[in-house]
C-alpha cells in the first residue's frame, strides 16, 4: 500500500514523507479524540466524590461533546488554507494542554472549562485524519484505508470505559487525562516528521460568520435533546427559546452560505445526488451508533452484575466484528468499486441487530447477547467509513475537505443527538414505568429499529453513479 501513495495535482512537497508513520500518527490522534468521549464516563463517580458539584457533573462530558462537534466542520476549511499538518499539530497541542488542565483541575467548573478546551482541539482529530488519509492514498484504496478509521472508532468507543475503569481503579481518575500527554506528543512527532502533503491552495478567508451560525444552531439543537423533558419541560420557555434559536440560526446559515465567498459548506455540494443521500444517512448512522454503544455497557452491568472492566471485555464481540468487517469490506469494495450493495446490507443487518437487542430479557444468556452484539457490529462495520468514502468520491478535489468535514461532523452531531435522545427515552421509561435499568434499556433500544429502517430506505435511494465514482474519477 505504501508504494501506491499519490500526489495531488498541485506542487509536490519538498521532502518525501513516510506514509506508514504518517498514517500511524493520524490514527493515534483519532484514537485519542474518540477515547476522550467515552473514557470519562466510568470515572464520573470518583470525580464527583473528589471535586463535589454533582449537580453539574454531566457537563464534564457534554462540554467536550459540544466543543468537538461544533468545531469539526471548521477545521477542514482552516486546513485548506494553512495545510493539514500545521492545523493537525496545532489542534492536538490544544488537546494536550486541555488534557493537562483537566488533570490538575480542583473544581468541577475548572474541569468543565478544561474539557471545553480539550474538545476544541479534539474537533480536528477525527476530521483531519479522515481528509489526510484520503489524500495520502489513491482513490481506489480509500475504502480499505478508511476501514482502519472505522476499527479505531470501534476500539476507542468500547475500549474507553474499559480503559477508564482500569486507570481510575489503579492510579486515580486524573490519569485518564495525563495519559493523553505522551500519546499526543507521539502523534505530533509522527505527523511532523512523516506527513508531507502539498497545501490544497485554498487561499480564501475562513468563513467565520458561517462557522458561528452553525455552532450556535448545533449547540441549540443538542441542548434541546439533552434538556427537553428531563431538565426542562418541552413547553418551557427555555426549550421553546432553544428550538426557535435553532430554527433561526439554521435559516441564517443557509442564507449566508449562498452568499459567502468561501462558504464553510458550499451549497453546490447538495447538487450531487450521492451527497444528498450520504450526508443524512451518515447522521442517522451516527444516532444509531451513539444511542447503542453508550448504553450497552450499562445494560451489561445492570443485567449481569458486571463491573466496568468486565463490561468492557464483554463488548468484545461487537468490537472484533466491527473491526474485522470494516477491514474486509473496505478491501472488497476497493477492488469492485461497488458501495451500494454493502451499504444496504449493512443497514438491514443493523435493523436485525436492534430488533434482537430489543428482545433481551433478564434471563437471556450472555452467549446469546454476544451473538447479537456481533450482528450489530457487523452492520456498523459495513456502514461507518464506507458512507464517508461515498461522500469523498462524489466530491471534486477542491471540495474534498469541506465534504469530509461535513460527513464526519454530521455523524458526530448524529451521535450526540442519539446519546441525548436515547438517554431521554431511558429516563422517561424509568420514571413512567418503574422498573430495573436492565429491563428498560432493551425497550429503549427498540426505537433503533424504525431509525434503522429509515436508513435502509434512504440508502436505497443512493444513485447508481455512486458505485462508479471510484473508477470513473
Amino acid at each position: 500500500m505504501t508504494r501506491e501513495l499519490t500526489r495531488t495535482a498541485s506542487a509536490a512537497p519538498s521532502k518525501p514523507g513516510n506514509v506508514p508513520l504518517a498514517t500511524a500518527g493520524l490514527l493515534l490522534g483519532m484514537l485519542l479524540s474518540v477515547l476522550d468521549q467515552t473514557v470519562v464516563a466510568i470515572a464520573l463517580p470518583d470525580i464527583a466524590a473528589d471535586l463535589g458539584g454533582m449537580d453539574a457533573i454531566g457537563w464534564i462530558i457534554t462540554s467536550y461533546v459540544l466543543a468537538s462537534t461544533t468545531t469539526g466542520a471548521l477545521y477542514g476549511r482552516i486546513s485548506d488554507r494553512f495545510g493539514r499538518r500545521a492545523v493537525f499539530v496545532t489542534a492536538i497541542a490544544v488537546f494536550i494542554v486541555g488534557s493537562v488542565l483537566c488533570g490538575v483541575a480542583l473544581t468541577v467548573p475548572q474541569l468543565v472549562a478544561a474539557r471545553t478546551l480539550q474538545g476544541i482541539g479534539a474537533g480536528a482529530l477525527f476530521v483531519l485524519p479522515t481528509i489526510a488519509l484520503s489524500e495520502l492514498y489513491p482513490q481506489r484504496l480509500r475504502s480499505r484505508v478508511q476501514g482502519f478509521t472505522g476499527g479505531v472508532f470501534a476500539l476507542a468507543s468500547v475500549g474507553g470505559p474499559l480503559a477508564g475503569g482500569l486507570i481510575t481503579d489503579s492510579v486515580g481518575w486524573r490519569w485518564i487525562f495525563y495519559i493523553n500527554l505522551p500519546l499526543g506528543l507521539l502523534s505530533i512527532a509522527l505527523v511532523t516528521f512523516a506527513l508531507r502533503l502539498p497545501k490544497p491552495g485554498g487561499g480564501g478567508k475562513v468563513d467565520v460568520a458561517g462557522s458561528a451560525l452553525i455552532v450556535g444552531a448545533t449547540v441549540s439543537l443538542l441542548l434541546v435533546a439533552e434538556w427537553g423533558g428531563r431538565v426542562h419541560a418541552w413547553t418551557s420557555l427555555v426549550i421553546l427559546t432553544l428550538i426557535g434559536a435553532f430554527a433561526v440560526l439554521l435559516a441564517l446559515f443557509v442564507w449566508w452560505e449562498r452568499r459567502a465567498a468561501n462558504p464553510l459548506l458550499p451549497p453546490r455540494l447538495f447538487a450531487n445526488p450521492a451527497l444528498r443521500v450520504a450526508l443524512p444517512a451518515t447522521a442517522l448512522l451516527g444516532a444509531l451508533l451513539g444511542g447503542s454503544i453508550v448504553y450497552l455497557p450499562t445494560y451489561l452491568q445492570a443485567a449481569y452484575g458486571m463491573g466496568a472492566t468486565q463490561a468492557g471485555l464483554a463488548l468484545n464481540p461487537y468490537v472484533v466484528t466491527f473491526m474485522a468487517v470494516s477491514f474486509l469490506a473496505g478491501a472488497r469494495i476497493g477492488a469492485s468499486g461497488r458501495f451500494k450493495p454493502y451499504l444496504i446490507a449493512g443497514s438491514v443487518i443493523v435493523v436485525l441487530g436492534f430488533a434482537l437487542l430489543s428482545q433481551l430479557g433478564t434471563g437471556t444468556p450472555y452467549a446469546v447477547l454476544a451473538v447479537e452484539l456481533g450482528v450489530l457490529g457487523a452492520g456498523f462495520g459495513l456502514l461507518m467509513q464506507n458512507l464517508v468514502v461515498v461522500a469523498q468520491n462524489a466530491a471534486t478535489p477542491a471540495d474534498l475537505a469541506a465534504t469530509t468535514s461535513a460527513a464526519v461532523s454530521v455523524r458526530g452531531l448524529g451521535m450526540s443527538l442519539g446519546v441525548a435522545i436515547f438517554g431521554n427515552l431511558l429516563a422517561r421509561q424509568l420514571q413512567s414505568h418503574p422498573q430495573s435499568t436492565a429491563t428498560a434499556i432493551p425497550d429503549v433500544l427498540f426505537w433503533g429499529v424504525p431509525v434503522a429502517v429509515a436508513l435502509v430506505a434512504l440508502l436505497a435511494l443512493l444513485p447508481r453513479s455512486a458505485d462508479h465514482e471510484l473508477t470513473s474519477t
